[in-house]
This record gives structure tokens, C-alpha cells and sequence, in this order.
């Protein structure tokens, strides 16, 4: 009778748990936007530098070097690195879970129990052996395995260690990423410091060009040809320019530093060439077709990781509403003698259950995580397509600016050369007294700022296309 009872209530129990179960929520369906256009900005290229090596992209040396020694010691690369080695680790957390649990435990104790006690009465009567009752003070002794195991019936922990799975890749593309835009920095930097080494050099040789023309205008002062407004008006163009001086040398300094901080080192002179700046070509850019970006980008990759992972936890998150299946066992002696405790069969100890829990009422917390979830999983859908789109615009944008930097760079290397022509003409001018002190001043400091502004646009230039390289997902493999 009393067995009929308890097979009821665990009848009772498990409709009452199946009941339950059916009233779990769907799971939201996402799907995802992949697709991209065409083409960039109505041109198609069936190459695409970004399958190129950095090693192969870059053929200054020096540069290659201190890449070479930034992917080594930079800070934020090591840093990723260690992510790299959590997301590792909990792989082997969630891998565990699937597996059972087995421990060992050594046990001893003692208890007392009141005579009066149905325990306490029956031991005072019983015989271990012949004439010797049980003991009032008993040991208790015990040498045992145990083991516990969760039925992995809903997939929740397969899918658990997949989501770990998907992570880990998801944090190698974050490193990859990195890595590209790493080089870029370091690419920038490089050429940002080799424009200031050429600037320097403009500057350096326009002071000698100004004071020429203040040595001249002396001359002409003493002959009555020129007067004290002239020499004060060049000796002031002077010293602007050295004071332009002493702000290049500080800039230079801090790009240095910058590089410096890039590679993980303290501040130390950057070996380069400080040859003609201007001579420098940039690679030819070839930015294959859009889809690319999908298979080439790291970021884009990590996206999509983390949008599979994110439908990977809504699954887990749904199991929580079924019932869980555990099995636990334990084998081992027990005595309340250390003599006795290896006595078989009467010191065996064995046990083996199996457990059926699950939420009933107040399932509240299970349907907000649930429902965070879900809401996580769209978060991660539009966060996927959104890298997308931004790939492509920075690469339509880069694209667009080289375009534009060239024909800037032909028109400003004319500007350049005009103005390097009037020098000698105003100069000449200016000796003959056909020309004033006035045209000859701003005849150099138009020539100045055309020399300097030219620099600045090959920098962009080379810039450009170290950007389009990173954008189109270079530099990482």
C-alpha cells in the first residue's frame, strides 16, 4: 500500500513536470542580412590586395622591422592573447559539465544518540557478536567513491559547449583584427614621421632662402635702395620659420614616441630613411569585390561568431524550462570500527539514484533570461550587419580618396613647381628693383606652404592606401 502511494506521487510529480514543460516560448527567429553590392563605387576588380602578406604589402625594410617587433611586445595584442586563452578555458569548463563528476571521500566521526530514541533503544539491545551490545558512543568511518551525472536529455550542455566554442574562434578573428589594424597604425605613424623628416628639410631650406633675402635687402638698405621696414619685415619671416622649425622637431619627437609606445619599448630613435619623401609610390590598390569582405574581414567574422553563439545560448536558455535527468551513485565501506571497516559484506557501502527535477511555479527567472536571450541574439544580428555596412563604406570612402589624393597630388605638384619658379623670378626682381620687398615675401611663404602642403598630401596618399588595405581585411594572415 505504501508503495502504491509513492509510485502515485511520483506519477503526480512527473505529469505535473511534463505539463510544465509544454508551455515553453519560441525561440525568436533571426535572419540575417548578408548580402553587399556588386561592386565598389561602379568599379569591379577580380584581385584583391588583401590576400597579399604584410610582409609583401610593405618593401621599406625599417618598416617592416618595427611591425616584425610590434606583433611581439604590443600591449593590447598580449592582452587579446590572454583572451584568447579564457575562451580556452572555458571550452574545457563547459566540456566538463558533459562528463560525470567522480570524487573520492575519507570519512571519520562520531555520534552519541539519546537511549531514549528509537535508534538509542534499538542499539542498546542489539549484539554486534555474541554478548557485546553496540556501543553508546559510535564511530562512524567511511572510504567511499562518488559520482553524479546530468543526462544531457535537452542538449543544453552540448549546446553550452558549442556557444563556448564559437566564442573562442569568435576571440581568435578579435585578435586577427588586431593585428590588421595594428599594422595600419604602425604603417601610418611610420609615414607620418617620414613627412615631418621632409617638412624639417623644407623649412630648414627656406630659412637659408629667407636669409639670403634679408642679406640682400641689408645691402640695399646701406644704398638707400631699401628701407628699415624691409629688413624688420624679413628678419620677422625669419624667425617664423625657425619657430616652424622647433614645431616640426616637436612633432617629430612625438611620432617617434607614438611608434615607440606601438611597439612596447620605452622612447628610442626610429631607424629610416630620411631620403626624398616625394619619390615614394604607394602600392597599387586592387579592391576585389565586395562579397570579400565576408570571408576576409576579422571583424565581420567575429560578428557572425558571436551571432552563432548568441543563437547557441538561446537554445540553452530554452532547455532551462525542461525537467533535468541526474543519476548519482556511491561505492565504498563504512563502519563505526576502523577494524570493521574493510569487513565484507557488512561494511559495503553502495547507493544509486536517479533524480527528475524541474521548474513548477514561479518560473520567472528562467523566462527573463530566456528573454534576454533572445534579445541578445538580435542584438547580435544587427550588430552583424552593421560591421558590414561599415566595411563597405570605409572601403567606398578609401577608394574614393585615393581617386581624389592623386588628381590634389598633380595639381599641387604644379602649384609647387610654379611657385619654386617665382622664387628666382622675384628674387631677380627684387635685385633690379623692379620688384618690391613685400612680393618677394610672399612669394616664399607661398612657396613654403605649397612645399609643405604637398608633403602632407603624399602622406595621405601612402596613408590611404595603407587604410584600404586594413579596410579591405589585409594584414592579418
Amino acid at each position: 500500500m505504501h508503495k502504491q502511494k509513492i509510485n502515485k506521487g511520483i506519477g503526480a510529480l512527473g505529469i505535473c513536470l511534463a505539463i510544465a514543460s509544454c508551455k515553453v516560448p519560441a525561440i525568436v527567429q533571426v535572419n540575417e542580412n548578408k548580402s553587399v553590392p556588386q561592386a565598389y563605387n561602379d568599379k569591379q576588380d577580380s584581385t584583391n590586395i588583401a590576400s597579399i602578406q604584410w610582409k609583401e604589402f610593405f618593401t621599406d625594410k625599417d618598416l617592416v622591422n618595427l611591425i616584425d617587433t610590434a606583433l611581439k611586445n604590443n600591449q593590447e595584442l598580449n592582452i587579446t592573447l590572454q583572451e584568447i586563452e579564457i575562451a580556452k578555458n572555458d571550452i574545457r569548463s563547459k566540456k566538463a559539465a558533459l562528463l560525470p563528476t567522480v570524487g573520492g571521500r575519507i570519512g571519520a566521526g562520531y555520534e552519541k544518540v539519546g537511549k531514549y530514541t528509537s535508534q538509542g533503544a534499538g542499539d542498546a539491545s542489539a549484539e554486534i557478536i555474541p554478548g557485546k551490545t553496540v556501543p553508546e558512543v559510535l564511530g562512524d568511518y567511511n572510504i567511499s567513491a562518488y559520482a553524479n551525472w546530468e543526462v544531457d536529455i535537452w542538449k543544453k550542455l552540448h549546446n553550452s559547449k558549442k556557444a563556448a566554442v564559437t566564442r573562442y574562434l569568435s576571440t581568435v578573428e578579435g585578435k586577427n583584427f588586431v593585428i590588421t589594424n595594428l599594422i595600419a597604425e604602425i604603417a601610418n605613424s611610420y609615414y607620418e614621421l617620414l613627412s615631418l623628416d621632409n617638412q624639417l628639410l623644407i623649412v630648414r631650406q627656406s630659412i637659408e632662402l629667407q636669409k639670403n633675402a634679408l642679406d640682400i635687402v641689408k645691402i640695399q638698405k646701406e644704398a638707400a635702395r631699401a628701407t628699415e621696414l624691409g629688413v624688420k619685415k624679413f628678419e620677422a619671416e625669419v624667425l617664423k620659420s625657425q619657430s616652424m622649425e622647433y614645431d616640426i622637431l616637436q612633432q617629430i619627437k612625438e611620432a617617434e614616441n607614438k611608434i615607440n609606445q606601438l611597439l612596447g619599448r620605452y622612447p628610442q630613435e626610429i631607424p629610416r630613411e630620411k631620403g626624398n619623401f616625394l619619390a615614394l609610390l604607394p602600392p597599387m590598390v586592387q579592391q576585389g569585390i565586395p562579397s570579400q569582405l565576408l570571408a576576409n574581414r576579422p571583424d565581420i567574422k567575429q560578428a557572425e561568431l558571436d551571432l552563432s553563439a548568441a543563437k547557441l545560448d538561446v537554445k540553452v536558455a530554452r532547455a532551462e524550462f525542461y525537467p533535468s535527468f541526474g543519476i548519482s551513485a556511491t561505492l565504498g565501506f563504512q563502519a563505526f570500527r576502523p577494524d570493521y571497516l574493510f569487513r565484507l559484506p557488512e561494511s559495503l557501502l553502495s547507493s544509486l539514484a536517479g533524480d527528475l527535477a524541474g521548474p513548477l511555479i514561479n518560473r520567472n527567472a528562467i523566462a527573463a533570461e530566456f528573454n534576454s536571450a533572445n534579445a541578445r541574439q538580435i542584438q547580435a544580428m544587427y550588430n552583424y550587419e552593421r560591421t558590414i555596412l561599415n566595411a563597405y563604406i570605409e572601403v567606398s570612402n578609401q577608394l574614393s580618396n585615393i581617386n581624389n589624393l592623386d588628381k590634389s597630388y598633380d595639381i599641387k605638384s604644379k602649384q609647387v613647381d610654379a611657385l619654386s619658379k617665382s622664387i628666382d623670378i622675384a628674387n631677380d626682381l627684387f635685385k633690379s628693383a623692379r620688384a618690391d620687398y613685400f612680393e618677394v615675401l610672399m612669394t616664399q611663404r607661398d612657396a613654403l606652404e605649397a612645399k609643405l602642403d604637398l608633403i602632407e598630401t603624399k602622406r595621405d596618399q601612402l596613408n590611404a592606401v595603407v587604410n584600404v588595405y586594413r579596410d579591405l581585411g589585409g594584414g592579418w594572415k
